[in-house]
């Protein structure tokens, strides 16, 4: 039986999903540097691993490394 591979880049709907945020709250954390994403031509995608490092730091209550 062949199991399917984990996504390693969602799109911006996957992610408001993943996070139960809406699409505004979502690409406001992304203007605002606290999410990280890639993009590839018009497509914006966000890396699994971004998720993950927002969750944490949002839960230490910590900024971004790179925040101004």
């Amino acid at each position: 039986m062949t199991t399917a591979a984990q996504p390693v880049l969602l799109t911006v709907e996957e992610a408001c999903h993943a996070l139960h945020l809406s699409r505004p709250t979502v690409y406001g954390l992304i203007n605002s540097g606290r999410l990280r994403s890639l993009t590839f031509g018009r497509a914006r995608r966000i890396p699994v691993a971004a998720l993950e490092e927002f969750v944490a730091r949002e839960m230490s209550g910590g900024e971004p490394h790179d925040a101004p």
